[in-house]
């Protein structure tokens, strides 16, 4: 939040979160990040590999919903998050979960360089923790949205992320592809948060 407050967070969905950020105070903010903290983090979402996923299109909240009656689509090197109910993820209901639709042997493909780094990267345990949930400031990376985390491993790569921590990810995703960081994403989704 300090970075997004100090305006040097980038990325697409930066501009958002800074203005949310430059409106509150820092005891706002601490309040916050003690309450979000101290929350259980639930299993939002159940992760299918498939080689054709539902039609889907970006509609309110900037979320992706299947197009009724749109059958089907390759998925191609894509993650296609769509929710279990979308009358329930449009009111933004925290019990509604969401299905992480990854291309086929991405779980395994991201498995195998979440733990020894596929001779691209390090293994995440190094900095994150051995069960990926975070370490010290070093957030936890399992369970979150496949696509929050394919977006700031990019935003990393292309340069388009700044802050603090940033420096010390640059050197991990820098030999990353595309590919990699779906894969990636997509074992991280597969785990317990």
């Amino acid at each position: 939040m300090a970075e997004f407050k100090a305006g040097i967070r980038k990325g697409m969905r930066a501009p958002v979160m800074i203005t949310f950020a430059k409106d509150l105070t820092d005891d706002e903010i601490k309040a916050a990040a003690e309450y979000f903290s101290s929350l259980k983090y639930p299993k939002w979402y159940k992760v299918v590999e498939a080689d054709t996923v539902p039609k889907s299109y970006v509609g309110k909240g900037a979320m992706r919903f299947a197009v009724e009656n749109g059958g089907n689509e390759p998925i191609g090197n894509r993650i296609i998050e769509l929710p279990q109910d979308d009358v329930s993820a449009e009111s933004r209901d925290p019990r509604v979960g969401f299905v992480a639709y990854v291309p086929p042997g991405s779980v395994k493909k991201g498995e195998e360089i979440a733990t020894t780094g596929g001779g691209k990267a390090l293994p995440c345990a190094i900095c994150h923790g051995p069960d990926l949930k975070g370490l010290g400031d070093v957030p936890p990376i399992v369970g979150r949205s496949p696509m929050y985390i394919y977006r700031q491993l990019n935003d990393i790569k292309i340069g388009t992320r700044s802050g603090s921590m940033t420096p010390l990810m640059k050197g991990v995703v820098e030999k990353l592809s595309e590919e990699d960081m779906v894969a990636l994403a997509a074992y991280l989704v597969s785990k317990d948060p």
